[in-house]
């Protein structure tokens, strides 16, 4: 079946010496994995490994077989070609840890539209904004919503966050926020990407990080940590 569609580049690994395995979130078809052949040789190769950074928009026509092997590009281009992602340090870091925690979140074989467009839009955001520094913590708690564990925020003037069930309660178990920490994650539950960047000292994004990559692993089946991480701390610290 051909398909054209829009897609962002979650990953990429080298195989053997001259091709790469893309693994691509698209808009049409959720999840897909894609063989490209000699991406790293042949001057007219269209399907030039630029296009496979990572969270790149593409748009894309490709064969899809749908038998749960590798498909195949039939054209490659990019969507939308960033203006400071690939140049701010800052902004790279952060799409490379982005990138990989949701090479370990997204697994759904099927079109989900909505996150699709959300990932896009925040990452054009990224782009066009200079102040980003609690960008990763906001598009992490709000992919949530889309994945089915986004918080119960319906109590949130409890004192404390659960974090297996997801909900504020008025008593502090083995599996609950502290109380300070509850605090930070209220104050970030209600940001949005153009909310002040400074309300939230260095240390309170680490704390705040931490909490949302444990909320993770405890909603998501075989959920890694980003190896990534300590590079993005190094860079914000």
């Amino acid at each position: 079946m051909n398909i054209k569609t829009k897609a962002i580049v979650i990953s990429s690994l080298k195989y053997q010496e001259k091709s790469l395995i893309v693994k691509c979130f698209t808009e049409t078809d959720g999840l897909k994995s894609y063989f490209v052949h000699n991406a790293f040789s042949g001057k007219n190769n269209k399907q030039k490994v630029a296009y496979f950074q990572p969270l790149n928009i593409l748009e894309i026509e490709a064969v899809h077989k749908n038998k749960g092997t590798l498909e195949n590009f039939k054209e490659v281009k990019l969507s939308t070609a960033y203006q400071t992602i690939n140049t701010d340090i800052f902004k790279s870091t952060i799409i490379i840890f982005l990138s990989e925690v949701l090479h370990h979140s997204i697994h759904e074989e099927e079109k989900n539209e909505d996150l699709f467009h959300f990932l896009e839009t925040a990452l054009l955001w990224l782009d066009h904004h200079s102040e980003i520094s609690n960008f990763h913590l906001i598009l992490l708690i709000e992919t949530t919503k889309f994945l089915g564990f986004y918080p119960d925020s319906s109590d949130n003037d409890l004192k404390f966050f659960e974090m297996t069930e997801g909900i504020f309660t008025p008593f502090q178990s083995l599996s609950c926020l502290s109380e300070h920490e509850t605090h930070l994650f209220k104050k970030l539950l209600g940001l949005k990407f153009d909310s002040d960047q400074k309300i939230f000292a260095g240390i309170e994004r680490s704390i705040l990080l931490k909490i949302i990559l444990d909320y993770y692993a405890f909603h998501l089946d075989g959920f890694r940590r980003p190896k990534s991480l300590e590079v993005l701390k190094e860079v914000f610290s």
